[in-house]
């Protein structure tokens, strides 16, 4: 019971740890998360179960490893497939033959082949956090498939050459020959093992479906446990089982790309699932790392027998190392200038497997002594991965920052992104379209082709200033229209139960508006709803509000009372920074006063029409945030112009929403 309290708390965590970084952007997720894991480690009342670094490798590595492997783009690590392996394999032993001797010499207590350990398992970088810093440091695509691609390979190389120096350090024993065979062996075995199993489990699948069995829980089933198993097959056979996972998930994406459109129901149930296992094991990653790090840190700290200020000298000096050296390496075998060196190589984050690896460190060597120094090796690596995030998430969003956004190069990116978000709520009409709507998509189609035709030749200019602005104004009108609200229920014009939804109608707005509103409520109602609650009542329930509701009369009034307010309100603004907004927020206005006064618009023939027309939108909508988000998370397009572009979506759907509400209501 107290693990499985622990992994909801865990759950709950991650979920927290999004919500965090909704108001704080600038910190990234992992560093929030790993924080939340520090965090719940001083709870008393937690549960805490030491890391298995055996489980941790199988249970998260292996899932994302192989889910990386799918989604990492094939050509462009074909093409870069030199400069990854100088990474992936070059530097690492560079770094292991290098920061080894100087871990030593700079920690004498620390013995040679023990030293030489530490280097190894700081040496790798880490997939799950390189995957994180494409949020906020808008890194070249081309550095951004490098580091993939390193953290892809280095594991397999980083992990074996750490288990031959903890074999040396347990037993005294090393041969350099015997190492360089067992290593290509690892590696290319597991390489072959996780192509081919691969590939059966592709033939696999293709069988079940010759035999008629398309059911897409069977499939998603076997594709959830392929990375599991075939990771538990390749370690039993003594081989890198980093590798196969990697292979299978390449093999995967092969197999994708030649069967696109074989099953399109099991690729949508199968984007959705990985995505939301994804999300989970990315959070546990971190907040396990997290949640391990006092009590690394407790025993060195805790310890007399160490000064805290030396062995904190002790991480800043090795990490500078490490990142100098990865510079250095960088610079010259990649030739790349020295700006994109610099990116590549603060880039080079690490993460929760160089923990992992780290507490795999056996307790004791082959006499019975204990292993020199474990506990300050397991601070060092916790050390190195808080200021390797800390280094990257801080400086990479200043040196890739754009000094001038305005210049014709952006501005040709931002209205490109912009053609591919129309264009995605186009084609979802087109797909929709039946003979029962058929005048409505048509009608639809037309304003997305003049959107399109608009944007490809204006541009999208100043989106974030449009935006904010016409936000701004529309949230001015709102206000003028919960003033006539409040104004007519003082003076009991309309009746409590109208206001309250004319209300509830203005916040809902001002939600979709903005993903926040302050709800105001008059004592009257917030006693009525009180006193429902005691009575043990239910909410009384009316027809919906239309033409032939009871209190549609009053409603209409009112609302046609708010939008001249709110017109007078708006037009009486002498002066704007941005009148082509104000002019677009009146015309809407009137735009809904016109369609309030049209009587032809209540028959039951058009009610019907709207009713086609807005489900239409609201999927075309949705399309549209869908590929804004896929943009944002292929690197594409930034958070701020994903956020402005989630404005234009939120700002057509609250009009959506005003107009439906009038046209069909809710229960009052």
């Amino acid at each position: 019971m107290e693990i499985f309290l622990m992994i909801l708390m865990f759950l709950v965590l991650i979920g927290i740890s999004n919500m965090i970084h909704r108001f704080v952007p600038f910190v990234p997720v992992p560093l929030i998360q790993i924080a939340l894991g520090i965090a719940a480690a001083f709870v008393r009342s937690f549960h805490h179960v030491p890391l298995n670094p055996e489980l941790f490798m199988v249970l998260f590595i292996a899932p994302l490893l192989f889910n990386d492997g799918k989604r990492t783009p094939r050509k462009e690590l074909w093409k870069l497939r030199s400069y990854i392996l100088l990474l992936a394999l070059g530097l690492v032993f560079a770094t292991v033959l290098i920061a080894g001797p100087f871990i030593h010499w700079l920690i004498p207590t620390i013995p040679i082949s023990a030293a030489f350990a530490l280097a190894a398992i700081l040496s790798p970088t880490d997939a799950v956090a390189v995957s994180s810093l494409s949020g906020r440091a808008k890194l070249p695509p081309k550095i951004m498939h490098l580091l993939e691609g390193e953290a892809l390979m280095n594991d397999a190389s980083g992990l074996v050459a750490f288990n031959f120096a903890i074999a040396a350090t347990v037993t005294g024993y090393f041969s350099l020959p015997k190492a360089a065979l067992s290593f290509f062996v690892i590696a290319v075995g597991g390489l072959a093992v996780g192509a081919a199993l691969g590939l059966a489990v592709i033939w696999f699948r293709m069988l079940l479906r010759r035999l008629g069995m398309e059911d897409v829980t069977l499939h998603m089933l076997v594709i959830i446990l392929t990375p599991f198993i075939i990771y538990l097959i390749a370690e039993e056979l003594h081989l890198s089982g980093i590798l196969a996972v990697v292979a299978a998930g390449v093999t995967h994406a092969v197999e994708r790309d030649r069967m696109r459109s074989a099953s399109m129901r099991l690729r949508v149930v199968s984007d959705s699932t990985w995505s939301v296992i994804l999300y989970t094991l990315n959070g546990l990653v971190f907040l396990l790392l997290g949640h391990e790090i006092p009590g690394v840190i407790n025993q060195i700290w805790s310890d007399p027998a160490y000064n805290n200020g030396q062995v904190i000298g002790y991480i800043v000096l090795i990490t500078a190392v490490l990142i100098l050296l990865r510079l250095v390496w960088v610079w010259l075998s990649t030739n790349r200038n020295i700006k994109s060196a610099v990116l590549t190589a603060l880039s080079g984050v690490r993460g929760a497997l160089t923990l992992a690896a780290a507490f795999s460190i056996p307790l004791t060597l082959a006499d019975g002594s204990p292993f020199p120094e474990r506990a300050l090796i397991l601070f060092i690596c916790a050390g190195v991965i808080l200021m390797t995030l800390i280094l990257a998430s801080s400086l990479l969003p200043l040196l890739t920052r754009e000094k001038n956004k305005a210049t014709a190069g952006q501005e040709t990116h931002d209205r490109e992104a912009r053609i591919r978000v129309l264009e995605a709520g186009l084609q979802t009409v087109r797909e929709e379209m039946n003979d029962e709507n058929k005048e409505e998509a048509l009608q639809l189609m037309l304003v997305y082709t003049r959107k399109l035709q608009h944007t490809r030749l204006a541009g999208t200019g100043d989106i974030q200033g449009a935006w904010k602005a016409t936000i701004a104004i529309r949230k001015m009108g709102l206000e003028a229209e919960r003033a006539v609200a409040e104004q007519w229920l003082g003076e009991k014009r309309i009746a409590p139960r109208v206001a309250e939804k004319f209300i509830a109608s203005l916040n809902k707005v001002e939600l979709l508006l903005t993903s926040r509103y302050r709800p105001r409520l008059t004592i009257k109602s917030l006693w009525r709803q009180v006193m429902r609650l005691l009575k043990g009542g239910e909410r009384p329930k009316h027809p919906a509000m239309s033409p032939d509701h009871p209190d549609w009369d009053e409603y209409k009034a009112l609302k046609l009372a708010a939008i001249h307010a709110a017109i007078d309100e708006l037009e009486s603004m002498e002066r704007t920074e941005r009148p082509a907004a104000l002019q677009a927020v009146v015309a809407d206005y009137r735009a809904m006063e016109l369609y309030l006064c049209n009587d032809r618009m209540w028959s039951r023939t058009v009610r019907k029409m709207n009713n086609e027309r807005r489900e239409l939108e609201l999927k075309a909508i949705q399309a549209e945030r869908n590929e804004i988000q896929r943009q944002f998370e292929e690197g594409e397009i930034d958070r701020t112009l994903a956020s402005h572009f989630r404005m234009d979506v939120n700002y057509r759907e609250a009009n959506l929403f005003e107009t439906q509400a009038m046209d069909q209501g809710e229960s009052v």
